[in-house]
């Protein structure tokens, strides 16, 4: 079987379709022969086989442990193709093969995924001779023994051992790659990936930690007793000049293995010393200035090999090897400015840095000699534009948007020394700009190297970004004097030191306060005018990128007159880009947009001012990057500001507006059909809805005519949500404003009147073909329709849609959509409550009751209503349906109060849905009264009940501070890769979703309402019965606010 595997594995690495996939057909087909996967392993072993064959067999043998080895994997397929003898002989040879004297690393590497995907299920149950073969082989082994067997024990720790396991072998396991990695006869490389094998027992511990606490202390305690003076010793060996800078001439020589090893040893060193102070901060503490003292003198020795590789040359970095050991010079530099920076935060390297500035501050104060600026210095030479960076920005000025403004994840040294200065500017504020201050003066008088003072004023702009962020301002004297190398930097030669020179101008502006008004004024001049005179491109965008800063620092007086020639400037500018280019110039457009925003909220009657073209230049971009979420975003943002504030200068000015937009507005909808361009018709949409909602009453004549017949089409043949809520909204708001020229309008096609098209549309919307998201705003539109059409017009009409509604709420399952169609009924009520209890009973919907269908949805959704106006409408509406006594109200049953179980057992997904929870059933008055104390509560300001977990970790952070945690930055961080984090972050943020319950803010009108509703309930009999049938904690509610 072997040769016929050989020939297989080679026809699926042919370029011809057809051979690949019969190849692959095959061996598909050989999964159920039993000596499939031995003799994968065979082919696998055998060195006289060509190595991507070798490689291949191992990736395909891969594959089949994942789906026919055990049930425990995700891919497994249902049966077990590998009898237990087999898995024994396939167990031996993989592990002998990964911890092989074998030379090639690909081979021993997929080997070794191989054995720690099969450990992950069979150890150490099945395979416990595993670890004690590790262990026992790695002390005497040779250096390709040893490299695959660290392989292995690397992959067992990352994804095969369970916490039991670990503990049980721990000392034994960190005690031998601990013997690995202080043994200087070994590789460099072998011991740095002991290292990284003792790193990553960290990811364990972690996890481990909060229910093994002093287990684990204990053990880590034990553990750096003797690592940590180990860390140090490596920490303070100094690379010899000659490993510094990577030869041309001796690549893969002796020399060059070592120099790689020795700096992947040091990163090793410090990734472990990073990832125990994220976990263990206080074990660190006492070490932190003989750490920080060797990170410091290091840098500072690798500063001209780093200059001459990356800044001056062009040499490759961030380069792994195939263990993914990083070996490049640039990632050791990286690695320690963060860990430089990290210990900056200690107390004991605090302590020690403020004694040696009480000793080197002479009685003025003077910071010219002492250690911030010589931080100053190191921060300086690692920000300088690296060669690469350089090219790529000069041809690209996207990547440069995208660093300047943080976007991009690109962690670099650049970046890191920016962090590095800002962290040292949240300690020592004013030392660190003064500290900066100096050494700019000595760059700017001393440095020939456009670059240096470059880095300079970016590390400026960095820590003047924070200060910004966090509202700190700096000395006028200060600002004066950073001005006079603005100056420098913008006229002279380089474009890079004139771009920086603009970007520091604005910074300096907002945080300096009124010290630099004038000269801001005339900064803000020249950046306007380079924005097309200046021939390099990056001059341009920033120049465009700073405006924002200087809109913002400058008052409305001096900035005002400036508008047209800022939008002028602008709209030239993008009128000279490529067309074809900007749907990939994603961070150019948003910069744009930004900056054009600015300028036209400075005063938006911009937009309606003859010969202005700010209006056509936002819409014309937005048209080229309506894929774009954020800039279709900042569009809508900006032209709600627009239409509103246009809209409150009365009938006129929004006429004027209305003249503008629609042609454009309703050409983007020809376009986007035409084209199929499904963003450009959306977000045509979304500013249409916008436009009508702050539309004059009556709208402006013609109205109606130029919108109905697109909108009409969309909603009737489209099924895209993004397309179809905003079209209804647009129509809803035409309803609101001026019914009579919606009903008024006739189709030219179909002859039919406006009041016909808007039944026609909500039909459609409320059947089945469109799903809850798309749908979720007909519920207004049908509320419109019925409140301006009333019951005469709607005659026979109301009672079908109202019917439609209902069926479609019954079903329903977006909360947004079941909020619009409530609210249908909701609005109803406040004309008259009983008619619509009336039509309700009269109802059947699907066999039962249309009271008990919508009610039950009602009281259910109403604690997840959003919107002041809809929420009070909501409250109104359920108040007089409890004031009517109604005797179908009080007989129709409906979901109470949770019933919590009495088991202490822990409430799986799996018996969640065996289990489902249980309710009480109440009639809907008692209902009734219960959602209106919680909105109460909500109107009020008043949260949910507290949370007894909150407290119990706010305790937990107590004790943790008491216990001696006194390194800052303890890895409490939110996870932003986790969509429920990110929910989470916005809904606060917003107000809006589940988490905006405990977050309402006071509703004043809401409030008012419902205490007199309570106030008149307190004096009727019948209340009595329905109050003790509360809840202790509702009566206290109402007890609380004084209700009763």
């Amino acid at each position: 079987m072997e040769e016929q595997l050989v020939h297989l594995l080679a026809e699926t690495q042919s370029s011809a379709p057809g051979p690949r996939v019969h190849a692959e057909r095959q061996l598909e087909q050989l999964y159920s022969n039993e000596a499939f996967p031995i003799s994968l392993a065979s082919v696998a072993s055998h060195n006289s086989i060509p190595l991507n064959i070798r490689q291949s067999a191992l990736l395909l043998l891969k594959t089949f442990v994942l789906s026919a080895w055990s049930p425990s994997f995700e891919e497994f397929k249902g049966q077990v193709l590998v009898s237990d003898a087999n898995k024994e002989q396939l167990r031996r040879i993989l592990l002998e093969l990964a911890t092989s004297g074998e030379n090639d690393r690909k081979v021993k590497a997929a080997a070794s995924y191989v054995v720690s995907k099969i450990a992950s299920s069979d150890f150490p149950d099945q395979w416990p001779s595993l670890l004690p073969t590790l262990l026992q082989l790695i002390p005497s082994s040779t250096d390709a023994q040893l490299h695959g067997s660290l392989k292995v024990l690397g992959d067992l720790v990352e994804d095969g051992f369970n916490e039991e396991q670990f503990f049980n072998s721990a000392r034994d396991l960190v005690k031998v790659v601990y013997d690995v990695a202080v043994t200087e006869s070994r590789k460099t490389t072998l011991r740095a990936l002991a290292v990284s094998v003792f790193r990553s027992c960290f990811g364990i511990l972690e996890m481990v930690m909060e229910d093994h606490k002093v287990a684990v202390k204990a053990f880590v305690d034990e553990a750096l007793v003797a690592w940590l003076p180990f860390f140090v010793q490596i920490m303070e060996k100094q690379l010899p000049e000659s490993y510094k800078k990577a030869g041309e001439d001796d690549e893969g020589s002796p020399q060059d293995e070592e120099r790689r090893g020795l700096i992947a040893l040091k990163l090793q060193v410090v990734k472990t010393l990073m990832k125990i102070r994220g976990v263990f901060p206080t074990l660190l503490s006492p070490q932190s200035p003989v750490l920080f003292t060797a990170t410091w003198r290091e840098l500072t020795s690798l500063q001209g090999p780093f200059n001459e590789m990356y800044i001056d040359d062009d040499q490759q970095g961030r380069l792994e090897d195939a263990d993914g050991l990083p070996y490049t010079l640039d990632f050791l530099v990286l690695e320690e400015l963060d860990f430089m920076q990290s210990c900056l935060r200690a107390p004991p390297v605090r302590k020690e840095l403020e004694a040696q500035l009480q000793t080197s501050n002479g009685a003025d104060g003077a910071t010219s000699g002492n250690w911030v600026t010589e931080v100053m210095k190191l921060a300086v030479a690692y920000a300088q534009i690296p060669a690469e960076e350089e090219g790529l920005w000069g041809i690209d000025v996207n990547i440069f948007l995208s660093e300047e403004t943080s976007i991009t994840a690109n962690y670099t040294p650049r970046t890191a020394c920016g962090d590095l200065v800002i962290k040292l500017g949240e300690w020592l504020k004013s030392l660190t700009v003064e500290g900066l201050l100096t050494y700019t003066r000595t760059v700017f008088s001393d440095a020939p190297s456009w670059k240096a003072k470059e880095a300079v004023l970016y590390v400026l702009n960095q820590l003047l970004n924070d200060f910004q962020d966090v509202e700190h301002t700096i000395g006028p004297e200060i600002a004066r004097s950073f001005t006079d190398f603005v100056n420098e930097a913008i006229y002279q030669g380089n474009s890079f030191l004139r771009a920086r020179g603009y970007l520091v101008a604005g910074t300096l502006a907002r945080t300096s306060g009124d010290a630099l008004q004038e000269s801001t004024a005339s900064y803000m001049q020249q950046c306007i005018k380079a924005i097309t005179t200046d021939p390099s491109d990056v001059v341009n965008v920033s120049c465009i990128r700073v405006l924002q800063d200087y809109l913002h620092a400058l008052p409305p007086s001096i900035t005002q007159p400036m508008q047209l020639d800022i939008t002028s400037a602008i709209s030239n500018y993008f009128s000279e880009q490529d067309l074809a280019e900007l749907p990939d110039s994603d961070d150019l457009m948003v910069t744009i947009v930004e900056s054009l925003r600015d300028t036209i909220l400075l005063d938006t009657r911009i937009c309606i001012a003859p010969g202005s073209n700010a209006l056509a230049l936002l819409f014309t971009i937005a048209s080229h990057g309506a894929r774009n979420f954020q800039l279709t975003m900042l569009v809508n943002e900006t032209f709600q500001e627009i239409a509103s504030t246009t809209a409150a200068l009365g009938g006129d000015a929004y006429i004027q507006l209305c003249n503008k937009v629609l042609p454009s507005l309703t050409g983007a909808f020809d376009i986007g059909n035409l084209t199929e361009e499904n963003a450009l018709t959306n977000l045509a949409a979304e500013l249409l809805a916008v436009l009508a909602e702050h539309g004059s009453e009556p709208l402006p004549q013609g109205f109606v005519a130029a919108v109905m017949p697109k909108l009409k089409r969309l909603l009737l043949s489209s099924n895209e949500a993004e397309l179809l809520r905003p079209a209804t909204e647009a129509i809803k708001h035409m309803l609101n404003h001026d019914h009579a020229q919606v009903f008024g309008w006739t189709d030219s096609e179909t002859g039919k009147t406006g009041f016909e098209a808007c039944l026609v549309i909500i039909d459609r919307l409320l059947g089945p073909s469109v799903d809850d998201h798309a749908a979720a705003e007909v519920g207004g539109l049908a509320a419109e329709l019925v409140e301006k059409a009333g019951s005469d017009r709607l005659g026979p009409y109301l009672l079908q849609l109202l019917r439609g509604v209902a069926i479609r709420l019954s079903s329903a399952q977006h909360p947004p959509f079941i909020q619009s169609l409530i609210l249908v009924f909701g609005r109803l009520c406040l004309v008259s409550a009983r008619d619509v209890v009336d039509f309700l009973a009269q109802v059947q919907i699907e066999g039962g009751s249309g009271l008990q269908v919508v009610m039950s949805k009602w009281l259910e959704s109403s604690v997840t209503f959003a919107g002041y106006d809809e929420i009070r409408q909501n409250v109104i509406a359920l108040s007089k349906l409890y004031s009517l006594e109604d005797p179908r109200l009080a007989n129709t049953m409906v979901r109470g109060d949770l019933i919590v179980p009495t088991s202490d057992r822990i409430i799986t997904r799996s018996r969640a849905r065996k289990d489902p929870d249980q309710y009480t059933i109440i009639p809907v008055p008692l209902k009734i009264i219960k959602v209106l104390i919680e909105e109460l509560s909500s109107a009020s300001g008043q949260s949910r009940a507290f949370d007894p977990f909150a407290l119990a970790e706010l305790e937990d952070g107590e004790n943790a501070s008491e216990d001696g945690d006194d390194w800052e930055d303890v890895p409490s961080v939110l996870d932003l890769s986790s969509a429920t984090t990110r929910q989470d972050l916005m809904a606060y943020g917003e107000g809006t979703g589940a988490s905006s319950l405990a977050n309402r803010q006071r509703d004043d009108e809401t409030q008012a309402y419902l205490l007199e509703f309570f106030r008149g309930l307190a004096g009727e009999e019948a209340f009595g019965a329905v109050f003790n049938s509360l809840e202790e904690e509702e009566k206290g509610k109402l007890n609380l606010l004084g209700q009763l």
